[in-house]
């Protein structure tokens, strides 16, 4: 592998961990509610997204710069805005429970925000494998099972969305957690995106 070839992947690694850490501490932030100190969670919640910001900029920065890249610069582009994508939904489940002014945090969002944290354990895991994608002997295994986690949080959207309408007595607060849990969803889908978009780099380059 070039020298410059390398930057690429580790800054993907990179953004995959600041995943993980951003999913972490938003269980870390479900599983101590405290509504007075949303303010708080959002700053600390703030910093990793911001992070990764800057990671996607030098990211297009080299891209612009590179005369020749380790595969496509297109498919370079769509998995560093892929992995964006993770992070600003991420934040944005915090973002919709100080805007909905929710109060107490329903069992099931917590699971969901663990769901994450093992969809983002995975994709750092295939970052690690991506660097070398043509001799990997786990690469494969570990998208079907990126894709398995996927499947768990539809599963899970599912009886949770059923549950929330069924037991429905306030109208704003099922309308609130109705597009907290949307937003839940959309994490697991943009996790699945990363591992699909590396599955697809894969396929063309061997």
């Amino acid at each position: 592998m070039a020298k410059g070839d390398k930057f690429y992947y580790e800054n993907f690694a990179e953004c995959t961990a600041l995943a993980k850490k951003a999913a972490a501490y938003l269980v870390e932030c479900l599983e101590n509610y405290d509504s007075d100190k949303i303010e708080n969670m959002l700053e600390e919640m703030h910093v990793f997204e911001h992070s990764a910001d800057i990671k996607k900029h030098e990211m297009n920065e080299a891209l612009a710069k590179a005369f020749v890249t380790p595969v496509d610069r297109e498919d370079l582009d769509m998995m560093s805005h892929q992995l964006d994508t993770v992070l600003d939904l991420i934040e944005e489940v915090l973002q919709k429970l100080y805007i909905y002014n929710i109060k107490t945090i329903e069992p099931a969002a917590i699971d969901y925000a663990k769901h994450l944290v093992k969809a983002c354990d995975l994709l750092c895991a295939i970052m690690v494998e991506f660097e070398n994608f043509k001799k990997s002997k786990k690469l494969h295994s570990l998208i079907v099972e990126a894709n398995d986690v996927e499947e768990e949080c539809d599963k899970l959207y599912l009886a949770t969305m059923h549950e929330l309408t069924k037991k429905s007595t306030d109208v704003l607060t099922t309308i609130s957690w109705y597009k907290i849990y949307d937003c839940f969803e959309a994490c697991s889908d943009a996790c699945e995106h990363v591992s699909e978009c590396v599955g697809s780099i894969v396929m063309k380059n061997t």
